[in-house]
């Protein structure tokens, strides 16, 4: 039998144990419960299992029965802090907590990956690298299972690196997509404090007023964004928080705003860091106010090899059908710690359309979405890619 063959064998299983995920989600990089679930659908493989110091990660490695190189094959697994409206009858029990980003769908997927290739073990000429990584969601889980070792479990860095995400809108039901190059955005922030001197709502000359400065910032950034950065290598800057004052008749002392900005290259992401620090705090100074600027590093650029990507299409189009992968024409401005291992590494991002049966790609609930739904029919056609992958790479791994 194949590997597809295999897996839709383990379709009833898979779904089980994504439905069990999502009914119990977990936040951040501390999920016991997720984790203990991973650790029982993986029970009885022929794994190396090492579990997170400092995170409640799972890092297995699958050793081939012939010597070779190693493939890395990451699944994140963290929710979200959404109260669930969905009304399915595996929603969450947990209140405020969700996985409306599809991690329990990769999570299953990853695990259903392993089985299979447990099971063609004397067939492997290297080695694969399952890595189950809490904290995508802003928590920098990648770069914490770096610092712990992931890259260096099978003892010696993998040859390449897959990743696979569910995606509901934008894409056909079962689509796979990928591109060579930049496929994700940096994500970085600005939490902005302008200091001035409160008064009197009807005396502003006695008063250094922070709130016209402040939102003369905000729209001055969105002109840095507009008339410093090349429209063929564009940045986004979005401000999504702004507060000040407490009374409309007084003028307050400060005024903040957090922002948020990203860009599709390392350069443009650092210059325009650097650009936007000056634009505020020169404002703020020609008002005579002051401007404190604290820069949140966030994720870099998600960069896909090319040849990797031309690897994936080919899988894809031998292993599940030609009509099943379409190349993905631009990148998207979401941000993706998968970045740090393709920093490290060749290998590539992949995303799966995984809208419900019978809905609409271009208005389903979208990621991130309370409502958001998810195709679990699916899970074996993840599960098959993932192997796939990781089989075919340590074939030909040059």
């Amino acid at each position: 039998m194949s590997i597809r063959d295999d897996a839709r064998a383990l379709q009833h299983d898979l779904v089980r144990l994504r439905r069990a995920i999502h009914a119990e989600p977990e936040i951040g990089l501390d999920l016991p419960r997720t984790q203990d679930k991973i650790l029982a659908a993986l029970d009885g493989l022929p794994l190396e299992v090492r579990l997170g110091r400092k995170l409640s990660s799972v890092t297995a490695v699958l050793r081939g029965a012939r010597p070779g190189p190693a493939v890395l094959l990451r699944g994140d697994m963290d929710a979200l802090p959404l109260t669930e409206r969905t009304g399915v009858d595996f929603a969450s029990t947990v209140d405020g907590a969700m996985h409306a980003c599809g991690h329990d769908l990769h999570t299953a997927m990853l695990a259903g990956a392993a089985h299979l290739l447990a099971g063609r073990r004397d067939d492997l000429a290297g080695d694969v690298v399952f890595m189950f990584q809490p904290g995508e969601e802003g928590c920098d889980g990648a770069a914490a299972m770096i610092a712990e070792g992931v890259l260096d479990a099978a003892g010696r860095r993998p040859h390449a690196a897959y990743a696979l995400h569910v995606f509901t809108t934008g894409l056909r039901p079962g689509v796979v997509t990928a591109r060579p190059g930049p496929i994700m955005a940096s994500a970085d922030g600005l939490d902005v404090r302008i200091v001035g001197a409160g008064g009197h709502g009807s005396m502003p000359h006695l008063a250094r007023d922070p709130i016209p400065v402040a939102c003369e910032i905000v729209t001055a950034l969105q002109t840095l964004a507009t008339r410093r950065a090349d429209i063929f290598d564009p940045v986004v800057l979005t401000t999504g928080q702004f507060h000040a004052g407490t009374r409309r008749n007084i003028i307050p002392d400060t005024a903040s705003f957090d922002v948020t900005f990203r860009a599709f290259s390392a350069a443009t992401r650092q210059r325009i860091r650097a650009a936007a620090v000056e634009l505020i705090t020169s404002i703020a100074a020609g008002h005579g106010l002051t401007a404190e600027v604290d820069v949140v590093e966030g994720y870099p650029v998600t960069v896909n090899d090319a040849g990797e990507t031309d690897f994936v299409a080919a899988t894809v189009a031998e292993v599940l059908g030609e009509h099943r992968f379409a190349l993905l024409p631009t990148p998207f401005a979401y941000a993706e710690d998968f970045s740090r291992i393709l920093a490290e590494m060749p290998g590539t991002f992949v995303i799966l359309g995984a809208s419900p049966p019978g809905s609409d790609p271009d208005t389903v609930p979208n990621n991130h979405s309370a409502h958001v739904d998810f195709d679990d029919g699916l899970l074996a056609d993840g599960a098959t890619l993932y192997a796939e992958l990781a089989a075919r790479r340590l074939a030909a791994p040059s």
